[in-house]
């Protein structure tokens, strides 16, 4: 039975190609909307949602009908202190819509945390790169065998060596250099051989799951007719003040319902009182609820506030990438250091430095040092790559005896080449 149920939960999980905050969205929250949306279902559909105080007249049959057409036709709530208001209309202004319809909008809005992630994984791989299977890869090094691991990390680090020169700028001309324009506002549209398009693109879904996690709270205050948005902070208010829970008039146990009935040609027109004890269920999950959105919303919009920091500043680049260089010892003096950052601002990129953090996150940081230091030797190893002693090299190259790359060329010196040619 556990086997059975780790698979279920692996199925569930699906691939590792995102974080943790992510997962919270598309995952966590998701289980739990589904969770309610059965605890409230079975409360609807299994047990007796509505109870109804009728007339002393009304028989069995007009019990049963009572209590049918009060659930499926809205009840409306006036505490019981106040008069009944005799103008219908004002009765209906304080009518209840919601709570036939909670399931449904459970499952709605858990759709809603699942969307940004079913775009991730449909569109992810046009970078193309094959990030679940790279993933997989990397994560199956730290169960695997001791002699197979460092195999396994060469041939992930070989696969990224050979993705990021599939998509790397071979030509420099005034297209190129409008692209690249662009490039820097539309990354993931435009930034494929710029080394932008997937940390782009990631960008673009964190920032979905941020507008997907304040919709939810416009999604509540018109499905509940109400100021959702504050409810939270009411209950504290509450909880300080009296010291105790208190029945939210927002979620009323006891409310009243007119229905008409004809017979023949007179219609009688019936106000009674009605129980609802899914109410009782509906205010505690929404009081969950809102303060788990909260969570969310703080872990959504502060990951997504930590991403964007980490791609903006190109520094970053190089100081993530150091410290696993320092680990591997291959950053010993200032040339090293110097080529270091060419390595991570020249060959990986951006979309190379995102790949590795998604690696981290999904599975260790010591399977991250071996693979960083392993791309590092593959750098090395280029006979396109300037190494430290650039001076001779250039000199070389300008002489016919090395090939030249773009890898090892600033923009200058591509223009000054297309110029030439």
């Amino acid at each position: 039975m556990s086997l059975l149920g780790f698979a279920s939960w692996s199925r569930i999980q699906g691939s590792k190609d995102d974080d943790w905050a992510d997962r919270v969205s598309h995952l966590w929250t998701v289980v739990l909307l589904v969770c309610f949306t059965i605890l409230v279902s079975s409360a609807q559909y299994v047990g007796d949602p509505i109870q109804c105080w009728c007339p002393a007249q009304f028989t069995g049959s007009y019990v049963s009908y009572t209590k049918n057409i009060c659930w499926i036709s809205n009840t409306y709530y006036v505490p019981i202190d106040d008069a009944i208001p005799a103008n219908i209309h004002l009765r209906q202004e304080k009518e209840i819509s919601y709570y036939q319809w909670v399931p449904i909008i459970f499952l709605f809005q858990a759709l809603m945390f699942k969307l940004p992630n079913l775009i991730w994984k449909m569109l992810n791989d046009t970078g193309g790169l094959n990030m679940d299977r790279l993933i997989s890869m990397a994560e199956s090094t730290q169960l695997g065998k001791p002699e197979d691991r460092d195999k396994i990390i060469y041939q992930v680090a070989k696969y990224l060596d050979r993705w990021l020169k599939a998509h790397r700028q071979y030509h420099y001309n005034l297209l190129v250099r409008i692209r690249q324009r662009f490039s820097n506002v539309f990354c993931f549209w435009f930034a494929k051989r710029d080394g932008r398009f997937l940390t782009g693109f990631y960008l673009f879904i964190k920032l979905l799951y941020v507008a997907n996690i304040v919709f939810q709270f416009f999604i509540l205050n018109v499905f509940l007719s109400m100021d959702y948005s504050v409810y939270g902070i009411e209950v504290l208010q509450s909880l300080i003040q009296t010291g105790e829970f208190k029945d939210s008039p927002r979620f009323p146990r006891v409310t009243l319902c007119d229905f008409e009935i004809r017979q023949l040609a007179n219609v009688q027109r019936y106000t009674v009182q009605c129980v609802l004890p899914i109410n009782l269920f509906n205010e505690k999950i929404f009081i969950f609820l809102w303060f788990w959105y909260l969570l969310v919303a703080v872990l959504t919009v502060g990951n997504y506030l930590s991403w964007l920091y980490q791609v903006l500043f190109a520094s970053n680049r190089y100081h993530y990438i150091k410290k696993y260089l320092k680990i591997g010892d291959n950053i010993r003096n200032k040339n090293d250091a110097k080529f270091a950052r060419k390595f991570a601002d020249e060959y990986l990129r951006d979309d190379g430095i995102f790949v590795l953090k998604i690696v981290a996150k999904n599975s260790s940081e010591l399977v991250l040092s071996d693979l960083v230091n392993h791309m590092w030797s593959l750098f090395k190893d280029n006979p396109h790559t300037t190494m430290p002693n650039e001076k001779r090299q250039r000199e070389a190259r300008t002489n016919g005896k090395l090939p030249v790359s773009t890898l090892e060329l600033d923009p200058d010196e591509l223009k000054e080449m297309n110029h030439h040619h």
